[in-house]
C-alpha cells in the first residue's frame, strides 16, 4: 500500500521561505560590509553636480607610494600632480589614500597646518559641502579639503570661477575629517 504524501500548510512554506531570505540578506550584508570601501571615484555624481569623464580622477591603484620629500610623522600629504591625498600616522604608515578633485587655485608646495574646521556650508559652486578643513590661503582664497554632502564630484570649471576647494568623495571626507584635527600638518608636494 502506498504511503500518503505529507503536505505542509501554506503558513509553514511562507515562514520557511521568509527565514531563508532573511538569512541570505544577512550573509550578503556581512560580506558587503567586509568588502572594499568606496573611494572618491566611486561616488555617484548627482544631477546638480557631475563631472565629465575627463575631469574625474583615475581609479586608485591598490598601493600608491607616499611621495618622497613629504616629511615625517603624523601628517596629511597632498600631491598636486597626482591629485591624491595620504593620511599618514605617527609611525609614518599610510593609513588611507584617495584621489581628489582640486579647485582652480592650488596651494604652493610646502608645509601648512590645519587652521580651521567647519562642519558644513555651501561651496563656491553652490553645492552643499561638509567636513571642511582649512589649511592655506592663496590669491585671496581659502584652500580647504571638503566633500559634497550628496557625495558628488564638483562640476567642470568651464565658468572660469576661481575656487580653492579640494573636493573628495564622502567616505574619504569623513576619514579626513576624523584625522585632521586643528594643528595637523599638511604637506603639499608637486
Amino acid at each position: 500500500m502506498p504511503v500518503p504524501a505529507l503536505r505542509l500548510p501554506s503558513w509553514a512554506w511562507v515562514t520557511g521561505l521568509t527565514a531563508g531570505a532573511v538569512a541570505a540578506v544577512v550573509v550578503l550584508a556581512v560580506q558587503a560590509d567586509q568588502g572594499p570601501k568606496p573611494t572618491a571615484v566611486a561616488a555617484r555624481p548627482s544631477a546638480q553636480a557631475s563631472a565629465s569623464p575627463s575631469t574625474r580622477p583615475a581609479p586608485a591603484p591598490t598601493a600608491v607610494k607616499v611621495p618622497d620629500g613629504s616629511g615625517t610623522g603624523r601628517r596629511i600629504v597632498y600631491s598636486l600632480g597626482q591629485k591624491r591625498v595620504w593620511l599618514i600616522d605617527a609611525s609614518d604608515a599610510a593609513r588611507r589614500t584617495f584621489t581628489v578633485w582640486p579647485g582652480t587655485v592650488s596651494p604652493d608646495p610646502g608645509s601648512y597646518t590645519v587652521s580651521i574646521r567647519r562642519d558644513a556650508t555651501t561651496g563656491s559652486d553652490g553645492v552643499p559641502i561638509e567636513h571642511i578643513v582649512y589649511f592655506a590661503a592663496k590669491s585671496g582664497l581659502s584652500i580647504a579639503f571638503s566633500n559634497a554632502v550628496d557625495g558628488s564630484s564638483p562640476p567642470a570649471q568651464a565658468s572660469g570661477a576661481r575656487t580653492g576647494g579640494i573636493r573628495m568623495g564622502k567616505p574619504d571626507g569623513t576619514a579626513l575629517w576624523a584625522f585632521a584635527t586643528t594643528g595637523t600638518t599638511v604637506r603639499v608636494v608637486e
